[in-house]
């Protein structure tokens, strides 16, 4: 049984490789294509396109990962189906009950692949890439509007006009509220640059109302303690599905603190959660699956409903998000069901294929 165990393993393994790996090409290429338009003669060239790709391949992997286990599992069970070796397996007692436990080693392989990637190395390596563009065509980091950043910090409202690769500010405007809201002061800063816990705000100008009076000061440099912190800044690199469970946690509460929504992003936390099970529940899903395709078509026919499968499974996912957003759903709701009704279907077609 031990030999049966790392034949079947090793067979999944490289057929699910084979697939991330062909995704990953066929990814890179086009990301590549696309950073074609943005090239210069100056600072943006050839190698740090290359650069810029070869940095997004880790997201591209982390969203690949489940389609990869998807389409590699329905593949090589296909495969070793037409091949009559699963055959063999099952008139010698192996049910599929037991295959699928004999091949949990790899789900669980691929989904500490998808944590580890997901979590520990795309958050960073998104903000890199979005960094080296940035500074190679000398701009800043594009904002949600046309006045800039805006963010609620207790009862002060600030809006960042841009906001530089190194999380450095410039064109700082600061509204500070009394308890009623009574507007009290407005703070217009140059520069502000975080250091050891505040930030240190540059060629400041400072706007008192005072009853009908207001007094105007000019300060060279200034301390502003804030609970903006230059790690929120990623929100405007990278997108919530990319940025690393600490800092959605951390941005969650900053939005809770300050009574502003923050479905988005705990959405988005859920999901995070959630992926790395993913390539379980497709294992799940596939194997019965490819079982049943054993005597339809080829091997092409297997890849081309595999991929099928992967890109319906985008799909309801992605509009399970959008309606969860749109009608206040709990954000656990809207990013588990996708992953329970394959695993739910899964399980019924492994039951029902045990009856056969």
């Amino acid at each position: 049984m031990n030999q049966v165990a790392k034949y079947l393993n090793k067979e999944l393994f490289l057929g699910i490789t084979l697939f991330l790996f062909g995704g990953i090409c066929l990814f890179s290429f086009f990301e590549f294509i696309q950073e074609i338009s943005d090239l210069d003669d100056k600072n943006y060239g050839v190698t740090q396109a290359i650069v810029y790709v070869l940095l997004t391949i880790p997201g591209h992997i982390y969203k690949l990962i489940p389609t990869a286990v998807l389409i590699g599992t329905m593949y090589t069970v296909g495969q070793l189906s037409h091949q009559s070796e699963l055959i063999i397996l099952r008139s010698s007692g192996l049910s599929i009950k037991k295959i699928a436990k004999t091949i949990m080693p790899i789900a669980l392989f691929f989904s500490f692949l998808t944590f580890a990637v997901g979590d520990l190395i795309t958050p960073n390596s998104e903000k890199n890439a979005q960094q080296l563009k940035i500074s190679a065509t000398n701009s800043s980091i594009s904002m949600e509007f046309r006045s800039g950043f805006w963010m609620k910090d207790g009862n002060n409202f600030v809006n960042i006009e841009n906001v530089l690769p190194d999380a450095t500010l410039s064109n700082i405007h600061i509204y500070e509220f009394d308890n009623q809201f009574n507007l009290r002061t407005i703070i217009d800063a140059k520069n502000g640059k975080f250091d050891d816990g505040n930030w240190d705000l540059s060629e400041i100008s400072v706007k008192n109302f005072i009853g009908d009076e207001i007094i105007t000061e000019k300060i060279t440099k200034g301390n502003w303690k804030s609970l903006i912190r230059p790690e929120m800044m990623n929100v405007l690199i990278i997108s919530p599905d990319k940025m690393s469970i600490f800092n959605l946690v951390k941005f969650i509460n900053y939005l809770k603190i300050n009574d502003q929504k923050s479905s988005k992003y705990e959405t988005a936390l859920w999901e995070k959660l959630i992926n790395p099970l993913m390539p379980i529940v497709m294992i799940l899903f596939a194997l019965p699956f490819g079982f049943l395709q054993q005597r339809s078509g080829g091997k092409f026919l297997k890849m081309f409903i595999g991929i099928s499968i992967g890109i319906a499974y985008q799909i309801v996912n992605t509009m399970f998000r959008h309606l969860g957003l749109l009608n206040d759903w709990p954000p656990f709701l809207s990013s588990l069901l996708p992953s329970f009704l394959f695993l739910s279907l899964g399980i019924y077609m492994i039951m029902r294929f045990e009856r056969l």
